[in-house]
């Protein structure tokens, strides 16, 4: 009963999101399962750290990556975290864990170059899909918010007098993002020809399919890799890239990095901090043309 108290847990109390619980739910019953297999154990409360290692072992020489093998070690430590808030442990056995070093993976975000030539010489035409998708590539670019946020977007939480937006996050945290003049002229092109729809299925999200539903993840990723492979060579493409390009091009033209922060509703000055590797460049520009030392040379 404990794994599925956790699970609830995590879907009422901390509303993650279904897909959120399910993976927590599959890593923790992917172990619980290992247990029992390998050594007759049912009751995963019961775990040693040694167990816990052994696991550990078997899923790297399994071939599963680090940063795989590190997600279900977290999601094991966090359901026993839940039951020392209930008391039914005395000690985390993943207290002292260390996790497993990955690669540092490189997002290169794509230039203002191939920005200006998707938005202003690509031809999207004139229908609804070609209004939706430029919309969607000006939204995600101008405003810097993730996948998950724009497809649940919704009509009621776009100001067009004020020039905002409303975006609920990650942990239903809300955050208000400006809009600028140019997204919100694609904004009311837009609406024309949605409300022009025959059946509009799902009338408070903002992005709709041609059917009248609300759009999804995939079609979000095809609409960008569609359009950016008309003028960039580079080898990913997806709107989490559009997010690494909004907040590195803000930084390059000198904007506050806490600015940045609570503009892309990070929870802390960490996660933004991330995007300075991007502007690395731009830094050395300046720091170049600046430093009263470089005028010595």
């Amino acid at each position: 009963m404990s794994i599925a108290s956790f699970i609830s847990y995590l879907s009422l109390e901390k509303n993650y999101s279904p897909h959120t619980v399910l993976a927590y739910e599959k890593d923790i019953l992917d172990f619980k399962d290992f247990s029992t297999l390998q050594f007759g154990l049912t009751d995963i409360d019961e775990a040693s750290y040694g167990l816990i290692r052994t696991w550990i072992i078997s899923l790297v020489e399994s071939g599963i990556s680090n940063r795989s093998v590190n997600r279900k070690v977290a999601s094991l430590k966090a359901y026993y975290k839940f039951l020392l808030g209930l008391e039914k442990l005395t000690i985390n056995p993943l207290a002292k864990h260390k996790a497993l070093k990955i690669p540092k993976k490189v997002e290169v975000p794509f230039s203002e170059l191939e920005m200006e030539r998707v938005l202003g010489q690509v031809n999207y035409g004139n229908t609804f899909k070609g209004k939706r998708d430029k919309l969607i590539i000006e939204l995600l670019y101008a405003t810097g918010i993730r996948r998950a946020e724009l497809i649940n977007l919704k009509m009621k939480d776009v100001d067009l007098d004020g020039n905002t937006i409303k975006v609920l996050g990650k942990r239903s945290k809300e955050r208000i993002v400006p809009l600028l003049e140019l997204v919100k002229q694609s904004f009311l092109e837009y609406e024309v020809v949605r409300n022009e729809l025959n059946a509009i299925q799902d009338e408070a999200y903002v992005f709709l399919s041609s059917k009248g539903n609300k759009i999804y993840e995939t079609l979000v990723y095809r609409v960008i890799n569609r359009y950016f492979s008309e003028v960039s060579t580079k080898v990913k493409k997806s709107p989490h890239i559009l997010r690494h390009t909004f907040a590195t091009h803000l930084l390059n033209k000198g904007a506050d990095l806490n600015a940045v922060k609570e503009l892309l509703g990070h929870s802390s000055l960490a996660s933004t901090q991330v995007y300075i590797h991007n502007s690395i460049a731009e830094l050395k520009k300046v720091h170049f043309s600046a430093h009263p030392r470089n005028k010595k040379l």
